[in-house]
């Protein structure tokens, strides 16, 4: 149903912000404004994109957890799409998301949202409680000293990792 209404509303508010500004400022210097927003949005996403790029390399290289730079990635891609589309309210939502602090705001109330449903853990990431009774799984361990190597694995690299 929200669906629908996005679909209605943006382009009536795209509509009346086309009207607005062309009544303003005329109808070339809107069209050269809507393309000057494009090209702007495209290098900021060129260069945003990089760098969510690059931070997601850093991750997976130290083992890191690479799913802050994966949401980055994600919603400059959306920004993107935002960009492409002709209007000054999608623009503006658009160049929005390219913002970095924006994006680390909007990945921050979508985690506290999503984040149940994303780790399958209740709440806010708590103990999972057991299931099918609890079982119980045996093994065997070894502790790591952080100052040695990690050991070497046979066989070629995952993929995941450089070695």
């Amino acid at each position: 149903m929200w669906i629908l209404v996005l679909f209605i509303v943006v382009p009536m508010i795209e509509i009346a912000l086309f009207i607005k500004v062309g009544g303003l400022i005329g109808l070339w210097p809107t069209l050269g404004l809507i393309v000057a927003l494009a090209l702007l949005g495209s290098w900021l996403v060129r260069t945003q994109g990089l760098r969510a790029f690059a931070d997601l390399q850093l991750a997976l290289e130290t083992g890191g957890n690479p799913s802050p730079a994966l949401l980055h990635g994600v919603m400059i891609f959306f920004g993107g799409l935002l960009l492409m589309v002709p209007g000054f309210f999608t623009d503006a939502l658009g160049l929005l998301l390219l913002v970095r602090p924006v994006r680390s705001l909007a990945i921050r109330a979508l985690g506290a949202r999503l984040g149940p449903i994303l780790t399958g853990r209740p709440g806010r990431g708590g103990p999972r409680p057991p299931r099918d009774g609890g079982d119980v799984v045996e093994g065997t361990f070894t502790d790591l000293d952080p100052a040695d190597p990690p050991p070497r694995r046979p066989g070629p690299p995952s993929g995941w990792t450089r070695h």
